[in-house]
């Protein structure tokens, strides 16, 4: 353990590797975190390959709604996969290091895929929006090109703005240290260890992240008002309990996943500290990927109906 505290006084031209500190330093839970996480990990990558593989054996699912859900299964996938196995490896090795290419590397995937989530939850939102308010228009509005576009935007914004953020960040000099306080490559505890001036990269960081989350939780918030007064004028209970069940599994993903990043940005500044935006991340960024498909698969009697069909094939 003595290389991972071991703190490196260097300069930018000198960091060729980084210490991860990892979730904790206490030894003896090393081994049962590493079994919680590993059955974690192995949820999550059969969970979301379910999700991606169902809907193109099953003509049933082949709709927008399915093909928006395939994504995010994608990208929670990835997301988990750039930081999971890495993460997992800290628990049974000693000196927990990732190199400088490799941290970039992590860094960048990360942003493009968290980045694609907010906005792929968007467009589901909008399509349970135009589903619910407009189904006679619903075919013509959700065609298969504007529902390639909308996924195709989403992609080509996140990547742009990861590879702005992430050059910056490792065009900058690590000075200070090259221990990163987290259990991967996230750009605060990076900022940390800059000896350079940071407030630019800070501000980099900071207006998309924010615009992100307040325009995908606007157009998520006004999509579900619309839709919430659609319910109402409906006259036929059975038409309202139809409409419901079709929102039920969006709308607790929506929930669990915004709810986790209300909490780290919205927490005062004096609790704000990197153990905290540790274990929220953990949730976000781990814990997430693995619930989704738990919640689309079990609240959705078109997933469950699609899984009976196949196997009993």
């Amino acid at each position: 353990m003595a290389e991972m505290t071991k703190l490196n006084e260097t300069t930018g031209s000198q960091v060729t590797e980084f210490v991860l500190m990892g979730i904790t330093n206490h030894p003896e839970l090393q081994i049962p975190l590493f079994v919680v996480f590993f059955l974690n990990y192995l949820s999550t990558v059969l969970g979301n390959l379910g999700l991606i593989i169902l809907p193109s054996v099953d003509f049933h699912l082949q709709t927008p709604m399915y093909f928006f859900l395939r994504h995010l299964a994608f990208v929670d996938l990835s997301y988990s996969t750039d930081i999971g196995p890495k993460m997992l490896v800290s628990f049974i090795v000693e000196g927990n290091t990732i190199s400088f290419n490799g941290c970039a590397a992590q860094l960048g995937f990360f942003g493009i895929f968290i980045n694609s989530e907010y906005l792929i939850l968007s467009a589901m939102a909008y399509d349970r929006y135009v589903a619910i308010c407009k189904p006679l228009l619903y075919v013509v509005i959700m065609s298969d090109m504007v529902c390639w576009i909308l996924v195709a935007i989403s992609y080509l914004y996140s990547i742009i703005i990861s590879l702005l953020v992430t050059i910056k960040i490792f065009n900058l000099s690590f000075c200070k240290s090259n221990i990163i306080t987290h259990f991967y490559c996230d750009p605060l505890p990076l900022l940390s260890i800059i000896c350079s001036d940071t407030s630019e990269i800070e501000l980099i960081i900071m207006t998309p992240s924010a615009f992100n989350l307040v325009s995908s939780l606007l157009i998520i918030l006004i999509s579900y008002m619309l839709i919430l007064l659609s319910i109402l004028r409906m006259s036929s209970s059975e038409g309202r309990k139809k409409a419901f069940s079709t929102c039920g599994s969006h709308l607790t993903g929506m929930v669990t996943f915004y709810g986790t990043l209300l909490f780290m940005y919205l927490q005062p500044h004096s609790n704000h500290s990197f153990d905290t935006d540790k274990m929220a991340s953990v949730f976000y960024t781990l814990v997430i990927p693995m619930l989704n498909p738990l919640i689309y698969r079990l609240r959705n009697k078109e997933v469950k109906g699609a899984l009976k069909r196949i196997f009993q094939k």
